[in-house]
């Protein structure tokens, strides 16, 4: 049911762009790990969120192949916005960079390999939107550091912080992604400078807003 019910809503919204449809093909091909690829309804609701937001400047935390970047990059109207994504996998860049070249906002994209803890602070913008989708043992460590790069009213989503249902489970004394997960998801519920709600979508992602 599952499955027919997820054919339906992809037949019902808007068309994935044919950009991204190469791009997930290929990731699909030539990448290990290819679920991790934001894909088709993740993309639609990333890209409906950043137009409703109207955002100059985005921060992405874990660029993969690039598909949440380039859905979010739909929504930079102004001629000066851009977004930066970063990526600690330097093997991934020649990939990536491909896809980005090739698209309409490829002069709004600023693409960081590296250690987004390190670059962050060399980043001198205040953002409207951030997404982090990156090494999940230490999201809370990412939050505390872009908050204050956060407008007031600003956004921050966190992607799988349901984590393949983990997050009620019984957890091994070893996963330290799912206390990562665990941990910052209780951050969040107990942080009064925020509002926040979670969308189970695909692995959950958590909408954070900056009061």
């Amino acid at each position: 049911m599952d499955s027919v019910l997820d054919e339906y809503i992809l037949n019902h919204i808007d068309k994935e762009p044919e950009l991204l449809t190469k791009l997930n093909r290929a990731t699909y091909v030539k990448q290990m790990r290819p679920r991790m690829c934001s894909g088709h309804l993740q993309g639609r609701i990333l890209s409906m969120i950043c137009k409703l937001v109207n955002p100059k400047y985005i921060l992405e935390l874990g660029t993969f192949t690039g598909y949440s970047a380039l859905c979010m990059a739909e929504a930079l109207e102004e001629d000066d916005a851009e977004i930066h994504t970063i990526d600690i996998d330097d093997e991934i860049e020649e990939f990536t960079s491909g896809f980005f070249e090739k698209s309409a906002y490829a002069d709004k994209i600023h693409f960081h390999i590296g250690d987004a803890i390190e670059i962050i602070p060399t980043i001198d913008r205040e953002f409207d939107i951030v997404f982090i989708d990156a090494n999940k043992r230490i999201y809370s460590e990412y939050y505390d550091l872009i908050f204050d790069k956060v407008k007031k009213g600003g956004l921050i989503i966190a992607d799988n912080t349901l984590w393949d249902g983990k997050v009620v489970q019984q957890l091994k004394h070893n996963d330290a992604q799912s206390l990562g997960i665990l941990n910052f998801n209780d951050k969040i519920a107990a942080d009064d400078r925020v509002e926040k709600v979670i969308l189970p979508i695909r692995d959950g992602m958590t909408l954070i807003r900056k009061k």
